[in-house]
């Protein structure tokens, strides 16, 4: 029964682990259909959700089947709530890629090339966290895990960059400030991925050292520990 248990638990993991893989690669290919206006490909990511929602569900039910029929305890228990969480997390960061490439739809960019730039950057910050935090997550590593929690910061300030920029440069034309009122938006979607993966990431610590962190407590602790 014990050894049964424990597969089902590395399947969770392997299921999560192919979820993230999907949103990642999700992310990516909105933000490339934004910024090269490729109309079908926002479409295919749009209809690539469905596959993502229907992971989130299998996901979700086999987490209350085992925490229905095994009653685990200590850090099993911490392993399967924290999963449920990460879960949501990464369906909910699917849900924003789908929201970009909706976007992508949308965008005249005709003036406002300049502000364009910002995108990579925070796109580049962003899918490092991503991808980082699904690391930390396979591989119990509380120092990466920590790492993805300080990089939040960087892309919250291009995000206010970008809005500053924003209002900066458009002024009263309509035109400029529907695109730049989309690229805010992109903008912000970017920044609530990055905010999910620190979420998934304070999950990985709270699965390691059954320590919360959230909302920035008990992290200068792990930052500590890291720099030594």
């Amino acid at each position: 029964m014990q050894r049964h248990f424990h597969e089902e638990l590395n399947d969770l993991k392997v299921k999560l682990v192919r979820m993230g893989d999907m949103v990642e690669k999700s992310v990516y290919k909105a933000i490339v259909a934004f910024t090269s206006e490729n109309d079908r490909m926002a479409e295919r990511i749009i209809r690539s959700d469905v596959a993502i929602n229907a992971m989130e569900t299998e996901i979700e039910d086999l987490c209350l089947k085992l925490l229905a029929l095994q009653q685990p305890m200590a850090g099993d228990l911490r392993f399967i709530t924290a999963a449920m969480k990460i879960n949501n997390d990464l369906e909910r960061m699917g849900d924003h890629a789908v929201n970009i490439a909706g976007y992508a739809k949308k965008l005249n960019r005709a003036k406002s090339v300049k502000l364009m730039d910002h995108i990579p950057k925070m796109t580049k910050v962003t899918l490092s966290m991503v991808k980082d935090s699904l690391e930390s997550f396979v591989l119990g590593d509380v120092q990466k895990a920590v790492a993805v929690c300080r990089r939040d910061n960087e892309v919250d300030n291009l995000d206010d960059k970008l809005f500053q920029d924003v209002v900066f440069y458009l002024g009263g034309d309509r035109k400029s400030t529907a695109s730049g009122m989309l690229l805010m938006l992109v903008s912000k979607n970017l920044e609530r991925i990055a905010d999910l993966s620190t979420n998934i990431a304070e999950e990985v610590i709270f699965i390691v050292e059954a320590e919360n962190i959230k909302h920035g407590r008990g992290l200068k602790k792990w930052e500590d520990v890291r720099s030594k």
